[in-house]
């Protein structure tokens, strides 16, 4: 039987988590919700049936949603952290504005 890939496994500790622990933690589980999407809408892919289809993304959705109030509870959690995302999306701002430039000098 999987362990659902542990972390603290049923809190079998015998102690509590440490912050950085939950915040390690929290970050697994943001992980295991994208992977839950990925598995989601690749079964809805996969079929045909209709109602198993209308389910499927439905679910997806939710696990967009549990990403979400995930990544804000790491933000409360380990603010510094957002310094990190913040960085990633603008490098990919500044990308996307020289594509565009690109696009544009071309004749």
């Amino acid at each position: 039987m999987p362990e659902f890939a542990n972390p603290f496994a049923g809190n079998s500790l015998g102690r509590k988590i440490s912050d950085d622990e939950l915040v390690r933690a929290i970050r697994y589980v943001i992980a295991a919700e994208f992977e839950a999407i990925q598995l989601y809408m690749q079964l809805v892919e996969a079929t045909d049936n209709q109602l198993a289809k209308e389910v499927l993304k439905d679910v997806a959705d939710e696990e967009r949603v549990h990403a979400g109030e995930f990544y804000r509870l790491l933000m409360e959690l380990d603010p510094d952290e957002q310094q990190f995302y913040n960085q990633g999306r603008q490098e990919v701002e500044e990308e996307i504005v020289n594509l565009q430039e690109t696009l544009i000098d071309r004749p």
